[in-house]
């Protein structure tokens, strides 16, 4: 399947600004593992194959041990997942599934026993930008490179 625009040329200015939205999310209190098991748990829900081929990846390069990979569908059933976790993945889901969810307060209430006003408004911004990197991939049927390049063993 070939892309049907290089959003990369011809909407450079308005990727430059996500990507300074993501920089800024990696500078962020929220742990490195924590926030790629974020972005892939919504790119599966969503089927963005591109995303999900690179934060599976950059999961992997992170640390995330492959059997926690291997679970994330069913994280809220895992015991390798924390309760901190946990409430992180939930409200992912719940902001994937927004027109079904409408961010129930339950959700909410359980991301903030964990993490505080600064961590959980981080996380929602996480959230959100990889639901919009997800949708401009779909939509532009943006494919994986055959090979990802080689990155430092402790990605930044």
């Amino acid at each position: 399947m070939n892309a049907r625009v290089d959003l990369m040329k011809v909407g450079a200015g308005a990727l430059e600004i996500l990507v300074g939205l993501e920089n800024l999310l990696k500078k962020s209190t929220l742990d490195e593992q924590l926030r790629h098991l974020v972005k892939l748990r919504s790119s599966q829900i969503n089927g963005c194959l591109y995303c999900c081929d690179m934060h599976t990846r950059e999961a992997r390069l992170s640390g995330v041990p492959e059997r926690k990979i291997a679970q994330l569908p069913a994280f809220d059933e895992s015991s390798l997942y924390d309760e901190r976790e946990k409430a992180a993945l939930a409200w992912a889901e719940s902001l994937v599934h927004i027109d079904q969810t409408h961010a129930p307060d339950a959700a909410w209430e359980r991301v903030r026993r964990f993490f505080d006003e600064q961590q959980a408004a981080d996380l929602t911004l996480l959230c959100a930008t990889i639901n919009l990197w997800n949708r401009l991939a779909i939509g532009t049927r943006a494919q994986p490179p055959a090979t990802w390049p080689k990155l430092p063993v402790t990605p930044s």
